[in-house]
């Protein structure tokens, strides 16, 4: 098959297109460094031509709730509308476990915001939601750092290895539309400041970690189980220790 990767570039969209690869089929990296601007839509017609699926990982870094709906919209609303000239058959969207249940946030509520447009929209669909990926700790370590110190919210994850992720997008993108898949999730909950610890020292890095809701980007309603999978959901089979001990962090 022919399936396009968009944010192809990415963490997550490298490791889809590498399933894609894998498997025998063709894919077509989407990306703004690949000459497709989604929030105007100028070069989607030329990169979906012949495109059967296409694979959505976008995403945005963004603060603002209404900046982070708005390029969702835009994003979503032209890639849609260029998959139906196209005739595309299947559009597959990553997106996170427990989004409906986190308002504060302003990248759940552009993801929400995503959903619900693919889910209205008339392209066959799959949405796929996913927890956290075992680089989330050291990325949060990287918003809150001062010098030898960051903050860290203590969060309760079932983190899955973003390798999986790719590697299951491939596979449901190939497969009949799904509307909404089984949430995705890694083997195991971890503690998010434990995590981090356990990654900075593998990396040989010594930074106090102070646990704390404030002065970062979560707040007190992911306290809990909010963002743990529920009994139904697929597991990936890479622990965190496993992901760990790979020669390159990854």
């Amino acid at each position: 098959m022919r399936v396009a990767v968009v944010g192809g570039t990415g963490l997550v969209g490298r490791y889809v297109t590498e399933a894609l690869t894998r498997a025998g089929h063709d894919a077509v990296i989407i990306a703004r460094s690949h000459g497709v601007d989604l929030r105007s839509g100028d070069g989607l017609d030329q990169a979906l031509a012949g495109v059967e699926a296409v694979i959505d990982v976008t995403n945005s870094t963004d603060s603002v709730p209404d900046k982070v709906r708005a390029f969702f919209g835009a994003a979503t609303g032209n890639l849609l509308a260029a998959e139906r000239r196209a005739g595309v058959g299947h559009h597959v969207v990553l997106s996170i476990v427990g989004v409906d249940l986190v308002q504060g946030n302003a990248h759940y509520a552009g993801k929400r915001h995503q959903e619900a447009l693919v889910e209205a929209g008339d392209v066959p669909s799959t949405i796929l939601r996913a927890t956290q990926f075992h680089e989330f700790a050291e990325m949060v370590v990287s918003w809150t750092r001062r010098g030898d110190v960051a903050t860290l919210p203590p969060l309760l994850v079932q983190p899955v290895a973003a390798a999986d992720v790719g590697t299951i997008l491939a596979e449901i993108a190939t497969g009949s539309p799904q509307g909404r898949a089984r949430d995705l999730a890694g083997p195991e909950p971890q503690d998010l400041v434990d995590m981090a610890r356990r990654a900075l020292a593998a990396r040989g890095e010594s930074i106090r970690l102070v646990p704390s809701w404030r002065n970062g980007p979560f707040n007190v309603e992911m306290a809990g189980e909010v963002l743990l999978p529920g009994p139904d959901a697929r597991l990936a089979p890479t622990t965190f220790d496993a992901w760990l001990a790979q020669p390159v962090l990854a």
